[in-house]
């Protein structure tokens, strides 16, 4: 699991602080923008709910589905009913109810949720908004980038938006939550391309009397197209593999470049069969001499992270890498591995109901959520 992650950011700050007992929480979020999400869109949560399990503290999950409204063309009312389709998938993915609170960003400013709670998170909101400059959110000069790259182009609602997802990492955004205790730290997972708006935040949060949140950036889970290659600078790392073979990250516009929850075992054999870019040999008799280039092999590093025995995944690569073993049977495994899977998933995503959704999307306090 640590091979997922890119880099962090005050990491140790969180363990040295939890060792001395003190507490903080998690949060992650998920811009609903699909219907249906893949395995790249899994991935953090899984390793979200590890990181729950293992400390047992908090989690807030935000559903940023005003960003998708603005950058993705969906109208409100749709980006609002994908918000609670992707949240069935998360809750699917077996976090405590008792200790985590999902919420929507289109309702979580408006309605209930503001009444009798101050206006908190609204508030938060406009302290961030008058800490960063616009100069330092756009474009500065011909050749060097602000924070965000906003170009005069772009629509003052994309301008507006990243206070709101900076403020879920200060503890009084959640007064039902956290109230009083505003030096409470924040642990954020996160894909390496949300760094930008955490930077953000770490400059501002001192300012404003708060811890700066912690991150774990990881990298974009390998997409089904390419060898991994750097990155530009802006991602602070590197993207690893779609599919097909070209860089960068899963896309939900590509059926063909990701494994989606939704898939059935003759979509995931045909994907993996036809798209999974391999590291094997031009030929079985080159391949028998020189090997699979595992740095470039995309059915193995899917194995490398959902292959749940190393033993095996230590004999694969050994094989597979010598020439013994060929990328046939190596695609087949990992077909056997994420079928196993992706059914596993169906099935509980298929238990989550509406009653379960408003559970979690409850504005209530966690009274057990330390325990």
């Amino acid at each position: 699991m640590y091979s997922y992650l890119s880099c962090n950011r005050d990491f140790n700050e969180i363990l040295d602080a939890y060792e001395r007992g003190e507490k903080f929480y998690l949060y992650t979020g998920r811009g609903p923008s699909s219907e249906a999400l893949h395995l790249g869109h899994l991935v953090p949560f899984m390793f979200t709910k590890y990181l729950q399990e293992a400390f047992k503290v908090p989690l807030v999950i935000q559903l940023t589905d005003d960003e998708k409204c603005m950058w993705k063309n969906l109208t409100v009312e749709e980006s609002k009913r994908l918000a609670r389709e992707n949240a069935k998938d998360i809750i699917a993915c077996g976090f405590d109810v008792s200790r985590t609170f999902i919420f929507q960003t289109l309702i979580m400013l408006v309605g209930k949720w503001c009444v009798g709670h101050d206006y908190a998170f609204y508030e938060n909101m406009v302290k961030v908004a008058k800490c960063v400059t616009y100069n330092k959110a756009s474009i500065i000069s011909d050749t060097v980038v602000g924070i965000f790259g906003f170009t005069g182009e772009d629509h003052i609602g994309k301008i507006s938006f990243p206070p709101v997802q900076a403020v879920p990492s200060f503890p009084s955004s959640f007064p039902h939550l956290f109230s009083g205790k505003d030096k409470l730290r924040c642990l954020i997972p996160c894909a390496i391309d949300q760094d930008p708006y955490f930077r953000m935040t770490r400059d501002v949060a001192p300012r404003l009397g708060y811890n700066k949140p912690a991150l774990l950036n990881h990298y974009f889970f390998q997409p089904f197209r390419s060898a991994c290659i750097d990155v530009p600078t802006v991602y602070y790392g590197s993207v690893c593999q779609m599919l097909q073979g070209e860089t960068g990250k899963m896309s939900a516009s590509d059926a063909n470049s990701a494994i989606y929850v939704t898939d059935s075992q003759k979509d995931i054999k045909y994907k993996v069969n036809k798209y999974a870019f391999s590291g094997g040999q031009d030929s079985v008799e080159n391949h028998r001499k020189y090997g699979a280039n595992l740095e470039v092999d995309i059915p193995f590093k899917y194995l490398s992270f959902f292959l749940e025995d190393d033993e095996e995944l230590e004999h694969i690569r050994k094989e597979y890498g010598s020439g013994r073993m060929l990328t046939g049977e190596v695609k087949k495994k990992l077909i056997e591995v994420l079928t196993e899977i992706v059914e596993r998933h169906r099935a509980a995503r298929a238990a989550v109901t509406d009653e379960m959704v408003d559970a979690f999307m409850a504005v209530r306090p966690l009274p057990n959520m330390f325990s």
